[in-house]
């Protein structure tokens, strides 16, 4: 198993080609060289619009219903639906989905969600001190 470093100031190496994330991003495995970063990928600041994006890359073959005979407000109703729904439950499941294309490329379960949480505790710790705590607690 690997050991994650969420503190890593360096570029993440590995990454892959536009091919290869595509296959990446409709669930593929990536080759080994790859996998630190895939951690990257789903623990970084931006970690929510990269999954977006692989949801809309997933989505995608769907708009081609606006090709299908018949009126254009029916086309276009049943691709915006189609979009509202897949990304709903994409962002419902965000979490999940993260977690298994971590765990599909070799790290230990939980590790994204630990990851993301320390560098949001490090970032908190560089603005507020180390012994801040979140309002809430």
């Amino acid at each position: 198993m690997r050991t994650p470093r969420p503190d890593s100031p360096r570029p993440v190496s590995g990454r892959p080609n536009p091919a290869l994330w595509v296959w990446y991003a409709f669930g593929g495995k990536l080759p080994e060289r790859c996998a630190e970063w895939v951690l990257h990928d789903v623990t970084c600041r931006t970690w929510v619009l990269r999954h977006l994006a692989r949801a809309l890359t997933q989505l995608s073959p769907f708009c081609l219903l606006v090709l299908l005979p018949g009126p254009w407000s029916i086309r276009l109703t049943a691709v915006g639906m189609g979009l509202f729904v897949g990304l709903f439950y994409s962002l419902c499941l965000m979490g999940e989905a993260c977690e298994h294309r971590v765990i599909k490329h070799g790290y230990p379960p939980g590790i994204g969600r630990e990851t993301r949480q320390l560098r949001k505790d490090v970032e908190r710790a560089g603005k507020r001190g180390t012994g801040s705590r979140p309002w809430w607690q």
